[in-house]
Order: structure tokens, then C-alpha cells, then sequence
């Protein structure tokens, strides 16, 4: 399916399962290095979105790790509500552990500095963000994330993992939308 419909939105692939799966591979790597040899790292993977993300990126990892998963919100159909909810919280002793942070999409860095801001108060020995895709021009934040996908614009986007309205979650693929209404 190279076009698809959702509600009253129109997506065509933006981003195949091929090349989103090269660049999990390539985070792995990365924290497979990184963390060879240190304490039992614990990741925080947020829902929904990150589902498939984490999925495939633990098929990856050959280090010993805990996962957990926290679930906020910021989004409301196709754009950001600027305001945080957070619907299922922190239940996992945080500190002295290093702490990955694992995201389906970074665009204006609002859940990231929420949930990092969160995570800082349990005392952790790191903290560590993971992020499959990144709108670099409209991320506002000046925490550091330590392990990037792909680097995309600010497209509103659906599939693998991300929604419109609830729906594409399911999509191999990431999509674009062409036609908005």
C-alpha cells in the first residue's frame, strides 16, 4: 500500500520497515556498546507509540536490561495539545540504575523533559534517550538525545507505532499525510 486513508486524512509511505529497521539496528549497536559490561540498565519505553519501537530494538540488544513502560499524551488528533498527561506513571525504583528512555518521536521535546524531569527526581546513575525518529526543527529542548534513528520534517506522520486518531498504529510502514481534509 503505497496510499491510504484514514478518516478524513490521506497518507502515502514516507519511511519503509526496511530503513526503520537498519536504523533499530543501528541504536542497539550503539547501546549494545555503550552499556557492555555496566549494571543492568532499566528501559523506560512510552506508550503508546513506542510499542513496536521497543519491540524490535529488544530483538537487538544482547545486554541484560529491565523494561517498563509509562504512558503520556501530549497530542490530540494532529497537533500537540502543549500540555502533558500523564496516564500511567513511574513504578519502578530508579535509582543508582542507568535509565534508557525509549520514544517513537521526538518533535517539540515536551514529553521527553516531562518524563526526564520525572526520572531526575528518582536519583538514577544516568539517563539516557532513545529515540527513533526526530523533527530536529522543531525540537526545543536542550536535553541531550543520546541515540537517534532518523532525523525526518515536520510532516504529520503515521505507522509503526504512531496514530492519527487512534488509528495506523498497526501500519509496517511510516506514512505522511498528503491530504489534510
Amino acid at each position: 500500500m503505497n496510499k491510504i486513508r484514514l478518516e478524513d486524512k490521506e497518507f502515502q509511505v514516507s519511511i519503509h520497515y526496511k530503513t526503520i529497521y537498519q536504523s533499530i539496528k543501528q541504536i542497539a549497536s550503539q547501546i549494545n556498546h555503550d552499556f557492555e559490561g555496566e549494571d543492568t540498565p532499566i528501559f523506560l519505553s512510552i506508550l503508546n507509540g513506542a510499542f513496536m519501537f521497543t519491540g524490535d530494538l529488544f530483538k537487538e540488544l544482547r545486554i541484560n536490561s529491565y523494561l517498563s513502560f509509562v504512558k503520556m499524551a501530549s497530542y490530540q488528533g494532529m497537533n500537540s495539545s502543549g500540555e502533558i498527561r500523564e496516564l500511567i506513571g513511574l513504578n519502578e525504583d530508579l535509582a543508582d540504575h542507568h535509565v534508557i528512555v525509549l520514544e517513537d518521536i521526538v518533535d517539540s521535546g515536551l514529553t521527553i523533559r516531562r518524563l526526564y524531569e520525572q526520572i531526575q527526581a528518582h536519583q538514577p546513575r544516568s539517563i539516557s534517550i532513545a529515540t527513533l525518529l526526530l523533527k530536529p526543527d522543531v525540537y526545543g529542548e536542550s536535553i541531550a538525545l543520546d541515540y537517534v534513528g532518523m532525523e525526518i520534517p515536520n510532516d504529520f506522520i503515521i505507522g509503526y507505532g504512531l496514530d492519527y486518531n487512534g488509528l495506523g498504529r498497526n501500519l509496517r510502514d511510516i506514512y505522511k499525510v498528503v491530504n489534510n481534509g
